[in-house]
């Protein structure tokens, strides 16, 4: 793999970090600002919404702009989020830091999903974009754990700061390593925008939004639900972080492998695997030898859809799939943002801290139905295609006869 995805990697290790560590300081932040944890849920809904915002505007806004300088203009505003959200006085500046970081998050695993897969050979794309993933699932072994251990120790603040430091070096090793590449000659924004006419790639935007809303919602409250439940000390909630972005390292690199192979099947198994073991987490959640195995299953088979939705988007939007590409990242935010309010619904009516994992249950399900739509659909386009090339064949073999 070419070193290049090594620079991607550590910028979306500072992302992901972000992304995830306000889940585990959470009950931190909300006590600082005195505010009740679905309230506090919010900086996870924020920081969702502005990535799907977000990730189609500023791709379309650096359409224009070299790949590699796009890149690193994401990264100095992701740092200047982070910046803001440590220093931020009241919850709604805090708050707008996490959306302001987020408004780099979707254009920059967008932008970087075409530029891993341009720099292998076409049989290799979706093993190229989970490389560059990977830097969002070791965040989570390895970031997120470190981050929260931060917060709980010396401040939520440093958290973040920290969090920006790592941008700094996102920055540092994108101008580094990642080689300036051409553009594609000819392809403006209104070729990338035709291809949301595509109904598969709408298709897959809608998996991505309903199989990973499924995971966030559980993992959104997972420290209160952990320490109010399951009975783990608050100082566990750290470890079963590492669990978790261990299970998401699992299942980006096995996703990866076989979304070049078998892609559909691979979502079918990732997708229905899921819905199955959010459900059980109602139940496992309740025992402190049950949960942390549930947890490490709901990041892989999460996190093993990511490479064959990215990829197949890629695949249908092809000729100009940078803004859809993007365009994905904000759909996995959506569900995110859907789910992480879901989440807060249920537990506000008094429906308890398991509650979630039923919301996410269903939505898993819900995306495992649309594959097996998506699948009906392309089978049913490429029959009507073999018929219409039959057909053509046999009247040419006919004129030929005459």
């Amino acid at each position: 793999m070419p070193l290049a995805l090594l620079a991607l990697a550590i910028g979306a290790f500072g992302i992901g970090t972000t992304e995830f560590v306000i889940m585990g300081v959470l009950p931190e932040v909300a006590g600082d600002f005195g505010v009740s944890i679905p309230t506090a849920g919010l900086l996870v809904t924020g920081y969702a919404l502005g990535v799907m915002v977000g990730a189609p505007i500023m791709t379309a806004l650096g359409t224009k702009v070299p790949r590699k300088r796009m890149l690193m203009l994401l990264m100095g505003l992701f740092v200047l989020g982070n910046l803001l959200s440590a220093v931020a006085p009241v919850f709604g500046l805090m708050l707008l830091g996490r959306v302001v970081a987020s408004l780099a998050h979707g254009a920059f695993f967008g932008i970087g999903s075409v530029v891993a897969a341009e720099l292998v050979a076409p049989e290799k794309k979706a093993g190229a974009i989970s490389m560059m993933f990977s830097g969002l699932t070791v965040a989570n072994v390895v970031g997120v754990p470190l981050g929260t251990l931060i917060g709980q120790s010396a401040g939520w603040r440093v958290t973040f700061a920290v969090v920006a430091a790592l941008g700094v070096v996102g920055l540092l090793g994108v101008a580094r390593l990642v080689p300036d590449l051409p553009k594609a000659e000819g392809v403006h924004l209104r070729h990338e925008l035709a291809a949301f006419k595509n109904g598969q790639v709408l298709l897959a935007m809608a998996m991505t939004v309903l199989g990973f809303g499924g995971v966030f919602a559980a993992i959104t409250y997972i420290a209160p639900m952990m320490t109010r439940v399951s009975g783990f000390a608050d100082g566990s909630v750290t470890w079963l972080l590492v669990l978790f972005g261990l299970g998401m390292v699992g299942g980006n690199l096995i996703g990866g492998r076989y979304a070049d192979r078998a892609l559909m099947p691979m979502l079918y198994v990732s997708l229905g695997g899921l819905a199955l073991v959010l459900a059980l987490f109602t139940v496992t959640a309740h025992s402190k030898v049950l949960a942390a195995p549930t947890i490490v299953l709901i990041g892989a088979l999460g996190f093993a859809t990511v490479p064959p939705l990215q990829k197949r988007v890629l695949d249908h939007a092809h000729g100009a799939p940078t803004l859809a590409s993007a365009a994905n990242i904000g759909a996995f935010n959506l569900g995110n943002a859907l789910s992480a309010w879901l989440g807060g619904l249920v537990i506000a009516r008094g429906l308890g801290y398991t509650a979630p994992n039923w919301v996410g249950a269903f939505l898993a399900l819900s995306a495992l139905l649309l594959a097996f739509l998506s699948a009906a659909l392309e089978r049913r386009e490429t029959g009507s295609s073999s018929v219409v090339v039959g057909a053509s064949s046999g009247e040419t073999r006919t004129a030929l006869h005459h």
